[in-house]
């Protein structure tokens, strides 16, 4: 490993507004869990360890990464397949592996990145033919099989994310904008006849669709009809309500408090917005996104300034991750999306989602301290 950056060109700004983000996420985290030792410590080693992984990884060249980028597509079509055969099972869902000493972790937040550096090398390599019947059809069909395997764990949620960064990954990559318009006509083709299959009692003839996907959906379009499913949004929206302004305060024990009451579950993961609506209010919320805009802003500058294709696609993937789960996340918590299990990055109690987006934090300031020159 040569240290031969230029480190007047290394983003520290990026890095602390992002150890800032992550450290309000442990104290709400914290209050959210009601204390809870076991998780608020587990929570404080895995900022610790990441932030540390984070900072190595930002020293290693990412054109290294983008050599192996072949390795990693494979190696993450096993660990899909390992998880669909041994992985551990919660709600009906395999999304898990146990592995020894470390616990349990989910691989498909380490996917991402695996997935973001395979199309970087891919985008690249094919970058004369970017929209060639031929290369769309092969780059479709590399994308279908991971998709595909994490659909059937069940996770539709993470399938849509991947879904959403494939899109913009080809779209940053150059391709023509007739291909642009195709895939959004027909992803609105196929919305309407969702809402009308939903409107007519046709869903139940949806075969990529659980029963719970459809009562979550169900709930969303009818929330009087079907209020028992559509109850946890709504405890969530009356909690983000009750907050305020200027919210009422961590770890507050009022009368009123949909989380003292015990009236959100998940609320230190999928409904943690909830928490923060009603703790830190509006004030708080509002200096949440511009924490995410920033962290996006600067990601995108670094993409701009990126010295190849390669550097550009891997921050517009990771760019895309970070800023479609943060507006899922929200949307859930808010009633404008159906519930499904997405965390807030930075945020959220979970140590592998933390770990996976360092290192992918690591990877963009390493194309950062490589950017080409003015």
């Amino acid at each position: 490993m040569k240290f031969d950056y230029d480190f007047r060109y290394y983003n520290f700004f990026l890095l602390i507004i992002v150890i800032c983000l992550n450290v309000c996420g442990v104290f709400v985290v914290s209050s959210a869990s009601n204390m809870d030792e076991g998780i608020v410590s587990r929570q404080i080693m895995g900022t610790m360890v990441s932030i540390c992984v984070c900072i190595v990884v930002s020293f290693i060249d990412y054109r290294r990464l983008i050599k192996y980028a072949k390795v990693f597509y494979a190696v993450s079509i096993a660990l899909l397949i390992a998880v669909l055969v041994w992985g551990a099972t919660h709600s009906g869902a395999s999304r898990w592996i146990v592995l020894p000493v470390v616990g349990q972790i989910q691989p498909t937040e380490f996917i991402k990145i695996a997935f973001i550096i395979f199309y970087a090398w891919f985008f690249e390599r094919y970058e004369e033919s970017i929209s060639s019947l031929r290369t769309v059809m092969r780059a479709f069909l590399l994308f279908a099989l991971p998709a595909l395997l994490i659909l059937l764990e069940p996770n539709l949620s993470t399938t849509i994310i991947f879904t959403v960064i494939f899109g913009l990954m080809y779209y940053a990559a150059g391709i023509n904008y007739k291909w642009v318009l195709g895939v959004l006509g027909s992803c609105g083709v196929m919305l309407a006849a969702l809402l009308i299959s939903f409107g007519t009692g046709l869903y139940e003839k949806i075969p990529f669709l659980e029963d719970y996907q459809k009562t979550r959906i169900l709930g969303f379009l009818y929330p009087e009809q079907y209020s028992d499913t559509f109850i946890q949004q709504s405890n969530s929206i009356t909690a983000i309500a009750s907050g305020g302004l200027l919210g009422k305060g961590l770890y507050n024990t009022d009368i009123s408090s949909v989380k003292a009451g015990n009236f959100l579950i998940e609320e230190d993961t999928d409904f943690i917005f909830a928490i923060i609506g009603e703790e830190l209010g509006f004030r708080g919320s509002i200096l949440i996104f511009i924490a995410y805009l920033i962290i996006l802003f600067l990601i995108l500058y670094i993409a701009g300034r990126a010295k190849d294709v390669g550097g550009k696609i891997i921050c517009v993937g990771v760019a895309s991750w970070i800023g479609f789960q943060a507006f899922t996340n929200v949307a859930v918590a808010t009633g404008l999306f159906p519930n499904t299990g997405v965390t807030l990055p930075f945020i959220s109690r979970g140590i592998s989602s933390l770990l996976a987006l360092y290192i992918a934090l690591g990877i963009v300031l390493n194309i950062g301290l490589q950017r080409k020159a003015k």
